[in-house]
């Protein structure tokens, strides 16, 4: 089950990587997501109603993420570890 939600510290990416990481599905370019979606993505975990692509839950609550140029999928950052594995992306269909 996940985690109450709690106060986020904020996510530490190094800018450089950021310029280079792009989505490993389409290659689009990624972006950090606001903390208004991220707030709005843990609840959702907290209630067990968020699936990543692979369709399976998640299970382990946000501590931001990178959204994709179009704005369709999220991909988890965990630790200041951005987690990009296609499966592991989390539509946004519905939510945003």
């Amino acid at each position: 089950m996940a985690e109450p939600t709690q106060a986020r510290r904020p996510v530490n990416i190094d800018k450089d990587l950021l310029a280079i990481l792009c989505c490993p599905d389409t290659k689009q370019d990624v972006r950090l997501a606001e903390d208004l979606l991220i707030e709005k993505l843990n609840e959702a975990v907290s209630r067990g109603q968020l699936k990543n692509r692979a369709n399976k839950p998640v299970t382990e609550t946000l501590d931001g993420g990178l959204i994709r140029g179009d704005r369709k999928i999220l991909y988890p950052i965990r630790e200041d570890i951005p987690v990009m594995l296609i499966e592991e992306g989390i539509p946004l269909e519905g939510i945003i």
